[in-house]
């Protein structure tokens, strides 16, 4: 009788767990893969997350007790590093890092250690662009340019010892080849596509649905709707919104936060989602494909694994109001198929996401098969 296979133990690594966004969808899907399986990160602010997080085992570091953490963690930049450097999970046999920032640096020993990247560290690789959205004061920039220096020597060793990587978008791959030197295989995020049908009765307003910040161009969606005339309906919130309104025209409106049950009804009515960013990969244009609507999307960034132009939207190609407000002109809605959207936005389903990781893990845990593995300590 051959002897009983043993269920690998997994550790989930996340960044940070004090606000809701596109990484925590990633992590819920993992948690519910992985049922049972330790979630180590550096912060857990459990009052502001959702309830169902609870039911976790959430490990934290030592930053958790840092002063004003949960709702400012930005100022401890130079710290997580030295937090997740010494987080030592070499007694599992998978690691699974769900990376945007630093959490790919644990010490995974002898551990297979899998990286989801959903970006290179942003703020330390495109430093100068970061710096311009955030309008950073000068002197500031002076002293944090060696801060950022050695941060990106640390997170390019830090992905010299990760396994393999997979990345949510062709743009993340390409990312990851060039400042890791590191290949990695796409697997886009999970998106609920069940929760969005097409409708049968549709309004006559333009959608975006996004945090208001910076580098989504929101700002670049206002000015074009001011210049079109025509209804955009903006929901969402961020550090943006009191500017962005200062700027908008009479028929652009704010919905602020909109409940999750009402996403539905919002997608399916509008005439076109409106992507005026550069994005790593977007779950809200595959939102309003599932619900039936076509994308007018900047092209380039995650926009294009997730649109297809002609078919289920259009691309603009010059990031700049009067080339979007070209675009809205020029694109008929209603010459597209909102079946052809759905199908389109299947693509991204969570069941597929489960089994294409699924499958990618048993490959990898089987042995390598794409090149060395840079595992170490």
């Amino acid at each position: 009788m051959s002897p009983p296979t043993l269920a690998p133990r997994v550790a989930l690594v996340h960044d940070w767990l004090n606000q809701i966004g596109g990484a925590e969808d990633v992590l819920e899907t993992l948690a519910g893969m992985f049922p049972g399986s330790p979630i180590h990160t550096s912060m857990y602010w459990r009052e502001g997350m959702p309830a169902a997080y609870r039911d976790w085992d959430v490990r934290t570091t030592w930053m958790d007790r840092l002063p004003g953490i949960y709702r400012h963690h930005q100022p401890y930049l130079p710290l997580y590093p030295v937090a997740f450097s010494g987080l030592d999970l070499s007694g599992y046999d998978l690691v699974l890092s769900n990376k945007s920032g630093f959490c790919h640096g644990v010490r995974s020993g002898g551990a297979l250690h899998i990286c989801y990247c959903l970006a290179p560290t942003r703020y330390v690789w495109d430093f100068e662009a970061y710096a311009a959205r955030e309008a950073l004061p000068g002197p500031l920039k002076v002293a944090l340019r060696p801060v950022i220096a050695a941060l990106r020597r640390w997170d390019y060793r830090a992905a010299r010892r990760v396994d393999r990587f997979v990345a949510i978008s062709r743009e993340i791959k390409e990312r990851i080849r060039r400042h890791y030197h590191r290949d990695a295989v796409v697997i886009h995020p999970p998106v609920e596509t069940g929760r969005f049908q097409p409708a049968n009765e549709r309004g006559n307003y333009y959608l975006i649905v996004s945090r208001l910040i910076p580098y989504k161009r929101i700002d670049l969606a206002v000015r074009a709707f001011n210049r079109l005339e025509r209804p955009l309906v903006i929901a969402g919130d961020g550090r943006d919104r009191e500017a962005l309104e200062a700027l908008a025209g009479s028929t652009v409106t704010f919905r602020g936060y909109v409940p999750d049950e009402e996403l539905p009804r919002l997608f399916a009515r509008c005439k076109a989602y409106i992507l005026p960013g550069v994005e790593d990969f977007c779950i809200a244009p595959v939102q309003a494909q599932a619900a039936g609507r076509p994308v007018i999307a900047f092209g380039a960034g995650g926009a294009l694994d997730t649109v297809r132009d002609g078919e289920t939207g259009a691309f603009f190609h010059r990031q700049s109001p009067e080339a979007l407000a070209e675009a809205v002109r020029a694109f008929d809605p209603d010459a597209i198929d909102p079946q052809a959207c759905r199908a389109n936005a299947e693509r991204f389903d969570v069941a597929v996401f489960r089994q294409k990781l699924s499958q990618f893990v048993r490959e990898q845990m089987r042995g390598p098969s794409d090149g060395p593995s840079y595992r170490g300590g």
